[in-house]
């Protein structure tokens, strides 16, 4: 189940709310009982794929962009 990150308007707490995704757009109350939050932006980082080696050198001509250096 996706965790969401929000922040109360009142007391600038910052809490996580795991919800279905069909709730993500649901208002969030924070633990303090305020109903003024705001869901922030959440990022993953995605490093490749599940079985496949990481990427080595990186960047141009360390191997990664095919220029043959």
């Amino acid at each position: 189940m996706p965790t969401y990150a929000y922040r109360c308007r009142e007391c600038t707490e910052t809490f996580e709310v795991n919800r279905p995704m069909s709730e993500s757009a649901a208002p969030a109350t924070c633990p303090e009982g305020h109903a003024d939050t705001v869901k922030l932006l959440t990022t993953v980082a995605l490093t490749g794929s599940a079985g496949a080696p990481a990427p080595t050198g990186g960047g141009c001509c360390g191997g990664a962009c095919g220029c043959g250096n």
